[in-house]
């Protein structure tokens, strides 16, 4: 595949739009997480920011905080896990390839 700097520069407004729209979807995706049977859920968006954190009471238990953090890392790493899944299947076209930190496209 022959790379052209000239041809990018040349679509450099087609490419910001492009950019611009993914950042929208990545936001507007949603994916969430769950640890403890549902217990903690973690929500988050396609840019891996956390926008909400759902406890169940019973998880709450203020004898056995570090039982608690674990389970909040838990579902944070599963929502993580399902932000990447939903990625690659919205970007795997596009980004194929192409070396994006935490997500690995196939060639």
């Amino acid at each position: 595949m022959n790379f052209n700097p000239f041809e990018i520069l040349k679509n450099a407004d087609t490419i910001k739009s492009q950019m611009n729209k993914l950042q929208e979807e990545l936001r507007s995706i949603s994916v969430t997480g769950s640890s403890g049977g549902g217990l903690v859920k973690v929500t988050m968006n396609g840019q891996f920011e956390i926008s909400s954190i759902i406890l169940d009471p019973i998880a709450v238990d203020p004898r056995d905080i570090q039982m608690l953090q674990d389970l909040i890392i838990a579902a944070s790493r599963d929502a993580y896990t399902r932000a990447q899944e939903c990625l690659k299947e919205k970007l795997g076209p596009l980004a194929a390839g192409t070396n994006i930190p935490g997500l690995n496209f196939p060639s």
